[in-house]
């Protein structure tokens, strides 16, 4: 399953940057510094509540270490960082921490971080983790559970999310995606019960001092979101399947010339994006349409008059399909 624009994520995810402004005075002057541009001046207000211990002021700081502002981008600082707010239970440095890790390749560490924000209905961790499921990726494959947080993933409005559950259909069985549906509304739930208990002042404790050395050589910049591993196909059984009967010639009705499209798939090799037009083309009706973008080559079925129209032309694809104007 190609992830290849997992990295765009970055602008519409990771890139929005939310700083921590707990009561202390310098941290709220950072932030206000953060706020204006001046991110130099921020970085000074938040090092000294940082080396205290202020969970607030070494997120604030990891993130400018992340986004090279005010300070030259470090990956290892930013991380540093991360880790020392998460590990006073700050939610967003706890994300951030686990999704770094993952990045850095280092899996095993990753993990408990990544179920972390999980529970808390955090949708990038739910397409990274939910990919490692279905694919066996460190962890043992669950395909219920990767459907099911890769379902929450999308329903957040994570593009890749979308685009990786509508992949996920072509293998794993109904009855699997069931269950994972109906388990990505318990997650909801839930996650909606961990943001409301996590609210509130973050503590301040002492911390150790930061295990990277601030005056190493800047490193270049690191894209924020993690990329997935490429989902494998399962290798089909060996025993050789019973005859499918013929189905019968369905009757399509002829696409009116409007500007709504379905979304039938993205695929790495276009090729795949053509054969999958080959079988499906007769049913949904339109003119197919392969849009290239961002290494992928997305096929739509176009000349669809409104939305209803477009949506049944989905159901007659199969399902697993995005409307589009």
């Amino acid at each position: 399953m190609g992830c290849g624009d997992m990295m765009k994520l970055v602008a519409a995810t990771l890139g929005v940057v939310v700083i921590a402004a707990p009561a202390l005075a310098d941290v709220k002057a950072g932030v206000e510094a953060w706020g204006r541009g001046d991110f130099a001046r921020a970085v000074q207000e938040w090092r000294g509540p940082a080396a205290a211990g202020d969970a607030d002021a070494q997120f604030n700081l990891g993130q400018a270490y992340k986004l090279g502002r005010g300070v030259p981008a470090d990956q290892g600082i930013a991380i540093e960082w991360f880790r020392k707010a998460a590990l006073q239970g700050h939610p967003k440095a706890e994300d951030n921490y686990g999704l770094a890790l993952f990045q850095e390749g280092r899996k095993t560490e990753a993990l408990p971080w990544l179920e972390k924000s999980v529970a808390r209905d955090e949708k990038r961790a739910e397409l990274v983790l939910g990919t490692m499921l279905f694919n066996a990726d460190g962890v043992t494959r669950d395909w219920t559970r990767a459907y099911a947080l890769v379902t929450r993933s999308s329903q957040q409005g994570l593009p890749q999310g979308s685009q990786t559950l509508a992949q996920m259909d072509k293998y794993i069985p109904e009855t699997q995606r069931r269950d994972g549906i109906e388990l990505a509304r318990k997650i909801e739930g839930n996650g909606r019960v961990a943001l409301a208990g996590a609210e509130g002042p973050v503590g301040v404790t002492p911390m150790p001092p930061s295990r990277v050395a601030e005056d190493r050589p800047a490193a270049a910049r690191v894209a924020s979101v993690p990329k997935p591993p490429k989902t494998v196909a399962p290798k089909p059984a060996a025993t050789k399947p019973a005859p499918e009967p013929k189905p019968k010639p369905v009757a399509v009705a002829k696409a009116s010339g409007g500007s709504y499209r379905v979304q039938l798939g993205a695929f790495r090799d276009p090729g795949n994006a053509r054969g999958l037009w080959s079988k499906v083309g007769g049913k949904v009706g339109g003119s197919p349409d392969f849009v290239a973008a961002n290494g992928l080559t997305k096929l739509q079925a176009t000349g669809f008059a409104n939305r209803a129209e477009a949506q049944a032309a989905c159901r007659r694809a199969g399902g697993g399909c995005v409307v589009v104007r």
